[in-house]
């Protein structure tokens, strides 16, 4: 899958005369002398499926017209007796092209003292500027030094490209190898979302929950959680991104939970909200049942020729209605649209792009239209509705309630793929789940 990846951007990358550098993220430091589990940047990932830190990798397209192959070159940390042992095993310089199907590979330490060698002759450089400045600096210093010699006839990249425009178009388009990895991580989030329903319990904190859904993460085989976790009971689901995950479930609240499995670090991004004691009220209802159908109609938006646009502003109609007929907003249809009254209890789009990262990469808009959605692309449909506990405005039976759900969803050739529909979301799916652990 790597080596299609790779081939694939070269092709691209001949096409414009360039080629291309892209490395890894380093280590980072958690505090003192600890340091963060390490992830490798998903633009690297994406090329290599290497994941050890301080690597880089360079593409080298043949000129256009020749009949000489392409080149991937690897720049790795060599193989180390004394390091491995304190801080695991490295693959090393001379098995990295047999296990990687590199063509070349190179110990990472002469990374920018063999670099001008293979950058002569191409006339554009693809580099992503502004991520670390002791890069930049050091690719300057290789160009300057290499632009210093063109009275000798060497030919130096006089332009450095944004990966932007070639790499991310080539990521926002999922390959077969990437759906099934993307299935794998679904899966495993449905198994963890069904384990917090089941767990919940008035009197249990949302940490418990939170642990419960990295253990599963991970048990199953999982890189870990795609994004922090969000566990939010009550009011605190009225909080768009809560992080804090701390606080006593109470009988008679909703919990929302956001949170989805990374599975070779592709995202899963799945949100569910449930009753704490098992089953909804009547006011619960009222509110889920419109944030449901507004999902629903807009994953039936989903369709290859839509606009990703149409899928917001389809939800967003349905959404609208139901705040109109909650008593939360005023007027008809068309004016709340108009003075867009309805984002005190809806603040947000309706989905994004996911792959390698949950906020994937690719553009949203083609010149100034809002982008057509193709085969291969994968984005989350997320409604929400969100009532604060001190909205005077809100009927009393409301407040305090939020509610969203969301689902990752395949445009397919004639129409879509919902990765996460096995994951309970009608009223009675939910309550069924969760009637597991109020049954025994």
């Amino acid at each position: 899958m790597y080596t299609d990846h790779r081939q694939h951007f070269l092709a691209q990358l001949q096409g414009i005369g360039a080629c291309a550098l892209i490395p890894t993220n380093p280590t980072r430091t958690r505090s003192a002398d600890t340091e963060f589990r390490f992830r490798p940047s998903s633009d690297f990932w994406y090329l290599t499926g290497f994941a050890e830190p301080d690597s880089w990798l360079l593409l080298l397209p043949a000129p256009k017209g020749s009949d000489e192959p392409h080149r991937s070159i690897l720049f790795l940390r060599e193989k180390d007796k004394t390091m491995e042992i304190w801080n695991g095993l490295r693959l090393g310089v001379t098995d990295a092209p047999s296990k990687l199907g590199v063509d070349e590979a190179y110990d990472v330490e002469d990374l920018w003292s063999r670099l001008p060698e293979h950058l002569e002759g191409h006339k554009r450089l693809v580099f992503a500027t502004g991520l670390c400045n002791d890069n930049d600096a050091a690719l300057l210093k290789t160009l300057s030094g290499l632009r210093d010699r063109v009275r000798s006839g060497v030919q130096a990249p006089m332009e450095i490209l944004d990966p932007g425009p070639l790499l991310h178009e080539l990521r926002l388009f999922k390959t077969p190898g990437e759906i099934e990895v993307m299935r794998k991580a679904a899966a495993i989030t449905d198994e963890a979302h069904r384990e917090v329903m089941a767990t919940t319990r008035p009197g249990t904190n949302e940490c418990e929950l939170d642990a419960l859904l990295e253990y599963t993460f991970r048990r199953k085989g999982g890189t870990g959680a795609a994004y922090g976790n969000i566990v939010a009971g009550g009011a605190n689901a009225c909080i768009l991104h809560y992080v804090e995950n701390n606080a006593t479930l109470q009988d008679g609240d909703i919990c929302l939970v956001d949170a989805g499995c990374e599975f070779d670090f592709y995202a899963s991004d799945v949100t569910r909200s449930f009753p704490i004691s098992g089953q909804f009220t009547e006011a619960q209802k009222s509110v889920y049942t419109v944030v449901l159908n507004a999902q629903l109609a807009a994953i039936d938006q989903c369709q290859p020729g839509n606009t990703f646009l149409s899928v917001h502003e389809v939800a967003l109609g349905v959404l609208v209605r139901g705040l109109i007929e909650l008593g939360l907003c005023k007027g008809t249809p068309d004016e709340v649209l108009e003075d867009e009254s309805y984002r005190e209890w809806y603040m947000h789009r309706t989905g994004h792009w996911m792959g390698l990262d949950v906020h994937d990469c690719g553009s949203y808009h083609t010149g100034d239209k809002s982008r057509s959605l193709e085969p291969g692309m994968v984005l989350t449909v997320e409604p929400g509705i969100y009532i604060a506990a001190d909205a005077q405005n809100a009927p009393s039976a409301l407040r305090g309630i939020g509610i969203r759900i969301e689902d990752d969803i395949l445009i397919t050739a004639d129409g879509h793929e919902n990765l996460s529909a096995a994951i309970p979301k009608t009223i009675e799916d939910v309550e069924a789940a969760c009637a597991l652990v109020t049954q025994g």
